[in-house]
């Protein structure tokens, strides 16, 4: 018998017993996925260091990006890849393979001129100069690149414009995102970055949990983060100090989204850090920034301990118009979940939506919020594997190479879904995440790298419901409608997705996917876009089962029908 949804009721010796729901049986869910990496043509083994790994600086992994980086309307991918401790600068280098729409990939890494060799970390894309394509910035151990697109023209290769456009930040670099944060139509850019590291001179090790560890983060220098102003001409200014995104203490960055927090209309800053205080930089106007992380609600968990944030995901969890926050942590704490409630405040509700206890064994890194079943409501993929190989031998607290974790929205909580494909149940040094419809069949695939390991692309065979995928074409310099929100208007039901980079060092397709199963009033949808500038544009009538085009100033939609989809 049960009690309510979710909730299976037992009877142990006449009493009734209710018994939270943490696992979803495979017969109760909808939700499929298969390992498509081999036929995919994704030929990719992330170097980062060895196995196991010996050094701090081996085991954050590489960042993953899904982008159209030739405009022919399918999602290609780059990866981020990285070197070893003995040769930091030449590593087997970074990688971009092109989509033929299928979802099966070429490498075109040398026919478009891209040879990063050096210890690659993560990617942020955009059009940072305002010419139609999308251009990538990769943060590294080292010296970071700026890849301007020109596949477009002529040359049709990326150009390394790192020095022209000063944005070659020295230090260890993670993730980093793109957003116009002032207001003036272009891109600007913020940089997270980690730690001071010595090849040389590595920390000494340390001891957790009875067993002797590599040393950090605690106990090395934090690096500071940078905020680059585009001033449009194709070169940007450190404006960290000018803007006020100086915060009161140090911060071991890790991940970063640049979005309208609050619905003021201005973009703001939420940086993840690992082991310190998160960072939540509030836009005042004029491009200019506080930080109100522990006002807000988000420097650290419910009882204010500092967490190790690595992956950020967004969604309206509890439908109130908002954006919550999502974060990845260390294994023997929790994944926390901060609901937005407006006015810059935040709540940790993670217990009360399920996400909590479930955690404790994971060390996660990568995640995302994205309607995998296309049922209209999100659900949540996590990557997870430790970084102490350790972790198994000593008994820490986990196995070093851990399963996926993949949350179902079950009424008002996640359930944990046990039963989405054989390829969820075996271990993975999970990193990296990055989510998209890489066969052009409506519903959103996903990209996952793994520690030293091949790259793994989990296809989405859930069976085919009604969708819609929207795409934004920003004027000027935000190509890709960066911080803008999409609202899905179905009769009483509403439906919202943001327009942002990513999650942990990577980059999800520039797309709002739109899950209308059991959906009523098909025929009366209306789509609702908050640009990142605040301006505010609806459509009535959109057609379902359609990729839909909402181009910035247009009054006209344009849709193209998704294959294999009823109109």
């Amino acid at each position: 018998m049960s009690c309510g949804r979710g909730m299976p009721v037992l009877v142990i010796l006449g009493v009734w017993v209710l018994v939270p729901s943490v696992a979803r049986a495979a017969d109760a869910s909808t939700l499929r996925f298969t390992d498509a990496t081999r036929q995919s043509g994704v030929r990719f083994k992330m170097t980062s260091g060895q196995t196991p790994s010996r050094e701090i600086l081996e085991v954050n992994g590489g960042g993953v990006a899904l982008f159209d980086y030739d405009n022919d309307g399918d999602l290609d991918l780059f990866l981020a890849n990285g070197a070893t401790l003995g040769d930091t600068e030449h590593g087997p280098g970074s990688r971009l393979y092109a989509n033929d729409g299928s979802g099966t990939f070429e490498d075109v890494t040398s026919r478009v001129g891209i040879d990063l060799r050096r210890w690659a970390m993560g990617v942020a894309v955009g059009d940072y100069d305002g010419d139609g394509d999308d251009d990538l910035y990769v943060t590294c151990f080292g010296n970071n690149v700026l890849l301007r697109n020109d596949v477009g023209t002529a040359t049709r290769r990326f150009v390394d414009v790192t020095a022209e456009a000063g944005v070659g930040d020295s230090r260890w670099s993670t993730s980093a995102a793109f957003g116009d944060i002032d207001g003036d139509g272009d891109l600007d850019l913020y940089v997270v970055n980690y730690l001071a590291f010595d090849v040389k001179k590595p920390p000494e090790r340390k001891m957790f949990k009875g067993a002797p560890i590599f040393g950090g983060p605690i106990g090395l220098p934090a690096a500071a983060d940078v905020l680059y102003e585009n001033l449009g001409d194709g070169k940007f200014k450190d404006a960290t100090r000018d803007r006020g995104c100086l915060p009161a203490g140090p911060g071991y960055g890790l991940g970063v989204v640049m979005l309208d927090l609050d619905r003021d209309g201005k973009q703001d800053i939420f940086v993840g850090n690992d082991s310190t205080a998160n960072f939540l930089f509030r836009n005042l106007g004029q491009g200019r920034f506080e930080e109100i992380g522990a006002s807000a609600g988000v420097a650290a968990n419910y009882d204010g301990r500092n967490q190790a944030t690595m992956g950020i995901a967004i969604s309206d969890v509890d439908g109130n118009g908002y954006p919550d926050l999502f974060s990845t942590n260390f294994s023997s704490d929790i994944n926390t979940l901060h609901l937005n409630l407006g006015r810059s405040l935040f709540d940790d509700r993670t217990s009360q939506f399920g996400l909590a206890v479930v955690s404790r064994p994971f060390l996660s890194w990568g995640t995302g919020f994205y309607d995998f079943d296309s049922d209209g409501y999100e659900d949540l993929f996590i990557a997870s594997g430790h970084i102490y190989p350790e972790a198994k031998t000593y008994e820490i607290d986990s196995d070093y190479e851990q399963p996926v974790l993949l949350f179902e929205r079950s009424g008002k909580r996640f359930a944990r879904n046990v039963g989405a494909g054989e390829v969820f149940e075996k271990p993975y040094g999970g990193r990296s995440a990055a989510f998209g419809d890489v066969d052009g069949d409506g519903d959103v695939d996903i990209v996952m790298t793994v520690l030293n390991d091949q790259v793994r692309l989990f296809r989405n065979e859930s069976p085919p419901d009604d969708v819609l995928v929207v795409e934004l074409r920003g004027r000027g310099g935000n190509l890709r409608g960066l911080g803008s929100l999409v609202e899905l208007v179905a009769g009483d039901a509403v439906q919202r997705r943001w327009i942002h980079g990513g999650s942990y060092q990577s980059v999800d397709a520039p797309l709002a996917y739109f899950g209308l199963g059991g959906t009523d009033g098909l025929d009366k949808l209306e789509l609702r876009v908050v640009w990142a500038n605040g301006a505010t544009v609806a459509y009535r009538g959109v057609p379902p089962n359609r990729r839909v085009t909402v181009t910035e100033g247009d009054p006209a939609i344009h849709t193209t029908a998704l294959p294999g989809r009823e109109p």
